[in-house]
Parts: C-alpha cells; sequence; structure tokens
C-alpha cells in the first residue's frame, strides 16, 4: 500500500507530538488530585447502598440473584473512581475489598431478614446480635458455590473501575496549563 493510499482508508491519522517532558508535568499533576481517602469513602457508601439495594431485591422477590453482586462491583468502582481520581494500584486494591466487603454485607442484610422472619424478631433486633462467629455461620450456611463467580466479577469489576481514565481533553488542558504545547505534525 503507498501512503495515499493507507491515508484514504484513515490508517494514518494526523498525530500530535507532545514533548515527553510536559506529559510527565501533567501526569504529576494528575497524581497531585489523587484522593485516597475520599476514594474509599465513596467507595464504602456505594457498597452500602448496593448491599441495601441486593438485600430488599432479594426479601422481596425471594431469591438472591448473583448478579447484584456484579452492581455492588460496578458501583463501588465507579464511586472510587469519581471521588478518588486515582492512578496508582492502591485504588484498585480499594475498590475491590470494598466490592467484596459490600457483597458480604449484601448476603448478611439479606440472610438477617429471613432469619428474623422465621423467629418472628425485627430485623433491627436479630441485626445487634450479630458476632463474627454468628455473621460466618450465616454467610456458612447461605453459601452457594456460584457465589465465587459473582463475587469474583465483583472483585475484578471493583478493581478495574477504580482507576482514573483520563480524557484527551483532560491531558490537553493539563498540557496547556502547565505551559506545554502540542506540535500536530
Amino acid at each position: 500500500m503507498t501512503e495515499e493510499q493507507i491515508e484514504d482508508v484513515g490508517v494514518v491519522e494526523d498525530v500530535p507530538e507532545i514533548d515527553p517532558a510536559i506529559v510527565e508535568v501533567a501526569m504529576q499533576q494528575f497524581a497531585s488530585e489523587q484522593n485516597l481517602v475520599g476514594g474509599v469513602i465513596a467507595g464504602l457508601v456505594a457498597a452500602v447502598a448496593g448491599a441495601a439495594a441486593w438485600a430488599v431485591i432479594t426479601v422481596l422477590t425471594g431469591y438472591q440473584i448473583g448478579w447484584m453482586a456484579v452492581g455492588i462491583g460496578f458501583l463501588v468502582g465507579i464511586a472510587v473512581r469519581i471521588v478518588g481520581k486515582g492512578l496508582d494500584k492502591q485504588f484498585g486494591i480499594a475498590g475491590a475489598v470494598i466490592a467484596l466487603v459490600g457483597c458480604l454485607l449484601g448476603n448478611i442484610l439479606s440472610v438477617t431478614y429471613f432469619v428474623a422472619q422465621a423467629e418472628s424478631m425485627g430485623f433491627f433486633e436479630v441485626l445487634s446480635k450479630l458476632n463474627p462467629s454468628i455473621t460466618f455461620e450465616l454467610l456458612t450456611i447461605s453459601f452457594s458455590p456460584m457465589d465465587l463467580l459473582f463475587y469474583g466479577i465483583a472483585l475484578y469489576e471493583g478493581y478495574r473501575l477504580s482507576f482514573r481514565q483520563i480524557t484527551e481533553e483532560e491531558l490537553i488542558n493539563t498540557i496547556s496549563g502547565v505551559g506545554g504545547t502540542i506540535d500536530h505534525a
């Protein structure tokens, strides 16, 4: 193929040249905007909201829907990404751990409701009596091997989605703000 033919099919584009030193300064600017504490707090709020939604849906339908775990992973990852603006691996790890906590909480809240109903007790009364031993037993009783699949997907989503996605516009604006220029070939 000739260069003219390649251009005709859109393979060659007008790619701007950016000084690597300016890109490094821009990346340092993005790194300075990271907020792990804020990301963790936002992730925890998302995990609790997702767990509550999971419990309500499980109670209303009478079925534990594993896909709710995936939803929790998604919610947590996006919350950590938006608030945390993280680039470092610790944001992904936080998102994965918080997603798992949200999944476990969703299961615990669901099972707590069914125990309260079976024992003719109030939901919060049963919830207040939970300790680590009882909680572990309830999770064990309600465990299904399929939970591993959905928890695994939730962990993956919590990790993968927790990282900031830098758009071309953000990069250009940041480069312009640090005195850099973009030379179009």
